[in-house]
C-alpha cells in the first residue's frame, strides 16, 4: 500500500505555513522537496566526513570519497547502466547538456551540418545547440508537435538527412508532460548511425529507467529534481562514446600528469570531472536513490499517475479552464490557462492561499509560441502530494475566478 501520509512526515518543509495556510506544493517540476535522510545526510557529511575527494590519503577524504563513489554506483544501478565509467557527475541537467555539446560539438560538428530538437525542448536543450550551431555555421532543425502536445515522430525520418550528426529531446517534456517514445527516436537515429541524446530531467523521478533498454547514446537528469540536493546532476554516456571526447574543463582531477609541454588526462569518468564539485550535494543523490527505491519507483509512478488522473477529472469543473497537452501518454505535469484571468494573477492569488504552482513560459519559449500565448499556470506533482492538495487547488482556482468576476 502507498502511504502517502506516512511518506508527508518524511518531508519537514510540508509542516510550513504559508501566509497562515497549509502548504500545498505542486511545483515539483522547477524542483522538489528533501526528504529527511537526504536533508541529514548533508549534515552528516559536513560534520563528519567534510574532505575533498581522490586527492587525499587521510581519513576524512578516504571516507568522502568511498561515499561519493558508492553514489556513482547508486546512480548505474538506478538508471540499469553498465559501467561505473559511464556516469559522469555535474551540477545538473544544464551542466550535462553544455558538457556534450562542447565537447561532441567541438569533435563532430562542421559548417553545413544539421542538429536535431524537438519543438517543446526545455532552453537548456535548445540554447547549448543553438549557440553551437552560430559557432560552426550548422542548421538546427526541429521535430514538430501536434494540438494534444503529441511529438510527430513520423516527420522524423524527413527531418534526418546525411548532415545530422545528433538528435537530443526530452524524455518528458516540462510543460507538457508528454512522456516522448524515446526508444522509437533512438531506433529510428540508429538505423542512420546518428547518436541521441536524452534529457531526463522530468523522468527519472517518475518513472523506471533503463538506459540499455533506450539504448541512448547520452542521457541528463537533475539531482534537486529527484529529492537530492541542488548542485547535483548525471551525464550517462556510453563508454565508447565518452573514450572519444575531447575534454570539457580542466584543472585538477582530471589530469593524470602535467608538465609544461604537455598534460596526461585521467581516465574516464574522471576526465570529465575537473574542480572541487559539490561533494556533499551529489552524495545526497545517493541517499535519495536510496529512499525512492525504498518506496519503489513502480509505487510511484503508480501514485502519481493515480492523482494526475484525478486532477484532469477535477479541473473538468473549473469553468473556462484549458489544459495544455493532453496526449495519453502523460506524466505529472497539467499546464493550464483560465479564461480572461492572466496566469501571474492567479499564481499570485493561490500562493496567497499556501498553494504553490508556477507561471510564466517554464523556459520553453517555443511551446508558448506554437499556442500563442504568453504563458500557462503548471502544476507538478510528486510522491508526497495527496488528493487533498488538488482540492485545495481546485478550491483556490474557483477563488480566482470569483475574485475576477
Amino acid at each position: 500500500m502507498y502511504n502517502v501520509d506516512r511518506i508527508r512526515q518524511d518531508f519537514p518543509i510540508l509542516k510550513e505555513r504559508i501566509y497562515g495556510n497549509k502548504l500545498v506544493y505542486l511545483d515539483n517540476s522547477a524542483t522538489t522537496h528533501k526528504p529527511q535522510s537526504v536533508i541529514d545526510s548533508i549534515n552528516d557529511f559536513y560534520t563528519k566526513k567534510n574532505s575533498n575527494v581522490h586527492r587525499g590519503a587521510h581519513y576524512l577524504s578516504q571516507k568522502a570519497t568511498s561515499e561519493y563513489e558508492n553514489t556513482r554506483d547508486k546512480v548505474k544501478d538506478f538508471i540499469r547502466s553498465e559501467n561505473l565509467e559511464e556516469i559522469v557527475f555535474t551540477s545538473g541537467t544544464t551542466e550535462s547538456i553544455n558538457l556534450v555539446a562542447e565537447t561532441f560539438g567541438r569533435k563532430n560538428i562542421k559548417q553545413g551540418d544539421e542538429i536535431i530538437i524537438s519543438e517543446m525542448e526545455h532552453h537548456s536543450n535548445l540554447v547549448p545547440w543553438q549557440i553551437l550551431c552560430k559557432r560552426k555555421n550548422a542548421r538546427l532543425k526541429m521535430i514538430p508537435f501536434d494540438e494534444s502536445g503529441k511529438i510527430m515522430i513520423e516527420k522524423i525520418p524527413d527531418i534526418i538527412t546525411d548532415k545530422t550528426k545528433i538528435i537530443s529531446v526530452t524524455y518528458v517534456s516540462n510543460v507538457l508532460g508528454t512522456i516522448n517514445p524515446v526508444k522509437e527516436i533512438v531506433e529510428i537515429a540508429h538505423e542512420k548511425n546518428i547518436p541521441v541524446m536524452i534529457d531526463a530531467a522530468q523522468a527519472v523521478q517518475h518513472m523506471p529507467i533503463d538506459v540499455l533498454d533506450i539504448d541512448c547514446d547520452f542521457f541528463a537528469f537533475s539531482g534537486h529534481k529527484m529529492y537530492a540536493a541542488n548542485g547535483s546532476g548525471v551525464l550517462y554516456a556510453k563508454k565508447e562514446m565518452l573514450k572519444d571526447l575531447p575534454t570539457y574543463k580542466h584543472g585538477g582531477g582530471m589530469i593524470s600528469k602535467v608538465d609544461f609541454d604537455n598534460t596526461v588526462y585521467e581516465k574516464i569518468p574522471y576526465k570529465f570531472e575537473a574542480g572541487t564539485s559539490d561533494i556533499a550535494s551529489i552524495i545526497s543523490m545517493g541517499y535519495a536513490i536510496d529512499y525512492m527505491k525504498k518506496i519503489s519507483i513502480l509505487n510511484i509512478m503508480e501514485h502519481e499517475q493515480e492523482l494526475m488522473r484525478y486532477s484532469l477529472e477535477k479541473l473538468k469543473g473549473v469553468k473556462g479552464l484549458k489544459i495544455y497537452g493532453n496526449t495519453s501518454n502523460k506524466c505529472s505535469i497539467i499546464s493550464f490557462n483560465i479564461d480572461n484571468i492572466h496566469h501571474y494573477d492567479a499564481m499570485m492569488i493561490l500562493d496567497k492561499m499556501g498553494i504553490a504552482v508556477r507561471s510564466g513560459k517554464h523556459c520553453a519559449e517555443p511551446i508558448m509560441k506554437h499556442y500563442k500565448i504568453e504563458g500557462m499556470i503548471r502544476a507538478s506533482i510528486g510522491l508526497y502530494n495527496n488528493k487533498q492538495d488538488i482540492d485545495r487547488l481546485i478550491s483556490g482556482l474557483r477563488k480566482v475566478q470569483e475574485m475576477h468576476n
